[in-house]
C-alpha cells in the first residue's frame, strides 16, 4: 500500500469518528441502532478506537484549551435545519475536528498545562487525549504535568477515579501527598486524606510508590480489590471485595451507599459534598449505626431520616444541622 492511500485510509477513519462524535453529541438524534453501528465499527479496528478517542478528547476538551480559541472564532455555529445536510458538510466538519484532534495527539504540552477543580458538591469527568477517562470527585483538583514523556498528573487534593489507556512505553503517572501510582493497565481511585493517600484498585493492576522520582525501594504492586493506605510511615494494604469499592464509587452517581456505618462517619461523608455541615453532637449518637443509599447533595433528607427512623433530635439553621438524642 503507498503512503498516499495510507493517508487515504487514516483521513476516512478520521472522518468516519467524527461523523459519528457529531452526531451523537451534536445533533441529538443518537439512538440504539447508531450505538450498536458504533461499537461494531469499534471493535474492527484499534486505528478505529484511537482515532475515536482522540477525536472525542479534543471534543471535550475544546472549549477548554486556549489554542482552540482563535480557531473556534472562525467557525460560523449553522442554524439545526442546516447542520450536516450533505455529505460535504460532514466531511468538512470531519476534517476541521481531526485536524485538531491532530494538534492534542501530537503536541503533548499543550495539555501539561491543564488544570482541573471541582467545588464543594460537584464532580467533574475529563477525558484526556490518549483517551484516559478521569472523574473528579467533590472539592478536588488535578493538575497535568510533563515529565520524561510519560504522562503524569498530580492529585492536589481530593479524590479522583482513573479509567487508563494504558501505554507502556508511555506510563502514567498519578502523583499526591509523596507518592507514585503507576498504571499497570486498570481502572483505581486514589484518595487524598490528612497528608496521607488512598489507593483502591477495581481492574487490572497498578504500582504504588513511596517518593515521587520513581526510585523508591518502597513499592507495591496491587490488584483488584487491594486497598492501600500510603503515608510518610509505610504502605499499608487490606482486601476489599471489587464490588464493595464499586458501592463506594456511588459518588460517580450522586449518591452515597452506607453499610452499618457509624452516624459520625456518614456524616464526615456527607460533609465532603455540603457547605452545610452536619454536627453530630452527641457522642452515644455518633457511635450508632445505619445502612442507606442517600444523594450526596440532600442534607434536609438525611436530617429526616436521622429524626423519623433513629428517633434523634435535629435542630438546623442555614450553616449546620446538629443531631443529638
Amino acid at each position: 500500500m503507498t503512503s498516499e492511500q495510507n493517508s487515504a485510509s487514516a483521513e476516512d477513519v478520521d472522518a468516519r469518528a467524527a461523523a459519528f462524535i457529531f452526531k451523537k453529541r451534536d445533533l441529538g438524534v443518537w439512538n440504539d441502532a447508531d450505538q450498536a453501528e458504533l461499537d461494531t465499527w469499534l471493535n474492527e479496528s484499534f486505528a478505529h478506537r484511537t482515532a475515536y478517542w482522540r477525536l472525542e478528547a479534543a471534543w471535550e476538551r475544546a472549549d477548554r484549551l486556549d489554542a482552540l480559541r482563535p480557531l473556534s472564532q472562525h467557525i460560523q455555529p449553522a442554524r439545526p435545519e442546516q447542520r450536516f445536510r450533505t455529505p460535504f458538510k460532514i466531511a468538512a466538519a470531519a476534517a476541521l475536528i481531526a485536524a485538531v484532534g491532530a494538534t492534542f495527539w501530537k503536541l503533548p504540552a499543550q495539555e501539561s498545562t491543564g488544570s482541573y477543580a471541582t467545588p464543594v458538591g460537584a464532580h467533574e469527568r475529563i477525558t484526556l487525549a490518549d483517551g484516559t477517562r478521569i472523574e473528579l470527585n467533590t472539592n478536588s483538583e488535578l493538575r497535568l504535568e510533563k515529565k520524561s514523556g510519560n504522562r503524569v498528573v498530580r492529585l492536589v487534593r481530593g479524590e479522583a477515579f482513573f479509567e487508563v489507556r494504558h501505554d507502556a512505553a508511555h506510563p502514567f503517572v498519578v502523583l499526591a501527598q509523596g507518592h507514585r501510582v503507576v498504571d499497570l493497565g486498570t481502572k483505581f481511585v486514589v484518595r487524598e486524606q490528612n497528608g496521607s493517600i488512598r489507593v483502591a484498585v477495581l481492574e487490572g493492576s497498578a504500582r504504588l510508590e513511596a517518593g515521587e522520582n520513581g526510585k523508591s525501594a518502597k513499592a507495591a504492586v496491587l490488584k483488584p480489590g487491594d486497598v492501600a493506605l500510603a503515608s510518610k510511615s509505610g504502605i499499608k494494604i487490606e482486601k476489599e471485595h471489587v464490588d464493595t469499592l464499586q458501592t463506594q464509587l456511588g459518588w460517580r452517581r450522586g449518591i452515597l451507599v452506607f453499610h452499618h456505618a457509624a452516624l459520625a462517619q456518614v456524616a464526615a461523608e456527607y460533609n465532603r459534598y455540603n457547605d452545610r455541615q452536619i454536627v453530630i453532637a452527641d457522642p452515644d449518637v455518633s457511635k450508632l449505626t445505619i445502612s442507606a443509599t442517600l444523594p450526596t447533595n440532600d442534607v434536609d433528607g438525611f436530617a429526616r431520616m436521622a429524626q423519623n427512623f433513629l428517633g434523634l433530635h435535629v435542630q438546623s439553621d442555614a450553616n449546620k444541622i446538629v443531631i443529638t438524642h
